[in-house]
């Protein structure tokens, strides 16, 4: 292999060095005009420029693998490089996501004896390598051989990717998903390899985050039984006139009840202008009204299996305005009135306040229910950095560890999902947590690195459009009413 060089100079080998390279003829590139060039010449920067970017994204998988096999995130207070890439380059959940990805499709990891294995997609590790490919490439390549059925050979379906490999380096990703589409269909026409044991790896319900108008997109892939269940249900539940929120005389509950007026539901029928994917959305709101009103939310001491809504009384008072949820959903006031209507919700005002002991000192290491509930009125979610995990996810975490002398206080309470509650301790990737002292962030939960002289930095993702009024650093001492009364007066203003 020719050794690269530029302009007749030899390249470093040094990674950093040239990542330096790199960088200033891009910054020294930004900052340059491409209108000297003729029209032949832009459009042969371009195809360079293209095969550029898709060799950066080989060479930045192969520092992502380095750093995740030397642990190398660990010193930046992070447990993976997922995370790492995520929070600490700042990239966000979906671009970190699509990185680890292609990460697993085209980069060489080390096994469990220390050498090196081979990409899971070979052929198009090479193409992306070679500039040919970019990354929806390998993304939909990758998707493709994901779905070709676990019965097939492994030499069949090597073959079928470097066909793929081979096909993208001279065509765009869509018509690389219908090359693909053929050659499924050519691995199993009949569709008679296709088993048990693909339909569950494919199986999956996802409920996308809430849009500008809090509503929410599902997306998903059933196995027959689930589809064959919910059919049976749809038409119960759906039928032409039941279930209609805009008829008060609409009947409730499944169609073939025997107590239900058929005349009644002729009529509702008769009146019912929905579509058919609208009857499917009020069946299923009536079928959850269902549940939630016959106790089948487990445990009813744990917040998670309880309706915990926090809002501010002056919203409720005006009935104007937006609650939080404890599983982190966001519903108009309005709205209240009919989810009550069905549950007996924990309604987070804090108006007055509860008789509950919240104040446990070292008497319990476990956080009472009184105790998580006033914590999510304050931290509305996980308090680590960046994480948006609602608060129905969360574990009671202590700020002073309980085993350094940490009491059970609301004050010395924070929620932290599972993964940061267990990444809070001593040593290379770990975290300390500290209640900020001063400043606009005044008694709220801090996160950095432990051993670091960082700033503390607090989560900001659930408190968007909130003034930082928080509980401050230390409580009045004693207990019973003064503190109490305390408690209350702060507790109003979370």
């Amino acid at each position: 292999m020719t050794e690269p060089t530029y302009s007749g100079r030899a390249l470093p080998d040094s990674p950093a060095e040239l990542v330096k390279h790199i960088d200033a003829a891009v910054a020294k590139l930004v900052g340059t005009s491409f209108a000297s060039l003729s029209g032949e010449d832009l459009l042969a920067v371009a195809d360079v420029n293209e095969q550029t970017r898709a060799r950066t994204e080989a060479a930045t998988t192969s520092l992502m693998i380095e750093i995740n096999n030397q642990f190398a995130f660990h010193a930046a207070g992070f447990q993976t490089v997922q995370k790492y890439m995520t929070t600490g380059l700042r990239l966000g959940t979906p671009e970190a996501s699509t990185r680890m990805k292609l990460m697993y499709a085209t980069g060489e990891f080390i096994g469990i004896g220390g050498d090196p294995l081979p990409p899971q997609h070979p052929a198009t590790a090479q193409a992306l390598r070679d500039g040919a490919i970019n990354r929806a490439h390998v993304r939909d390549i990758a998707d493709v051989v994901d779905r070709v059925p676990a019965a097939i050979d492994a030499e069949t379906v090597a073959s079928a990717e470097q066909q793929l490999a081979d096909a993208a380096r001279t065509l765009t990703p869509e018509s690389v998903r219908k090359v693909g589409v053929r050659l499924l269909g050519h691995l199993d026409p009949d569709g008679e390899l296709t088993d048990d044991l693909d339909r569950k790896r494919t199986r999956g319900f996802t409920l996308a985050p809430q849009d500008a108008r809090l509503m929410s997109k599902l997306k998903g892939s059933l196995t027959p039984a689930v589809r064959a269940k919910l059919d049976v249900l749809l038409t119960a539940w759906a039928a032409p006139g039941m279930n209609n929120p805009a008829d008060d005389q609409s009947p409730s509950g499944a169609v073939d009840q025997a107590e239900l007026d058929e005349g009644a539901l002729a009529a509702a029928a008769e009146r019912d202008t929905r579509t058919t994917a609208q009857r499917n959305h009020d069946a299923l709101a009536a079928m959850l009204d269902f549940v939630l009103g016959h106790n089948a939310l487990g445990r009813p001491e744990r917040i998670p299996a309880e309706l915990v809504i926090t809002i501010t009384d002056a919203e409720l008072a005006a009935q104007s305005g937006v609650a939080l949820t404890a599983t982190g959903a966001r519903i108009p006031v309005k709205d209240l009135v009919e989810i009550a209507a069905h549950a007996t919700p924990h309604l987070a005002i804090f108006k007055g306040h509860t008789s509950e002991v919240l104040h446990l000192g070292r008497g319990k290491r476990f956080a009472s229910k009184a105790q998580r509930l006033a914590m999510f009125a304050r931290d509305r979610g996980c308090t680590a950095p960046e994480c948006d995990v609602p608060f129905a996810r969360t574990e009671a975490h202590h700020v002073i560890r309980w085993e350094d002398g940490g009491q059970t206080d609301i004050v010395n309470l924070a929620g932290a999902c599972g993964k940061h509650n267990r990444s809070e301790g001593k040593g290379p990737g770990k975290w300390e947590t500290r209640i900020v002292p001063n400043g606009p962030n005044k008694g709220r939960v801090g996160w950095r690195p432990h051993g670091s002289a960082r700033r503390l930095q607090v989560n900001r993702i659930h408190h968007v459009g909130q003034e930082p009024e928080y509980l401050p650093h230390s409580p009045p001492s004693g207990s019973g009413s003064a503190l109490e009364a305390w408690l209350a007066a702060h507790l109003e203003a979370a």
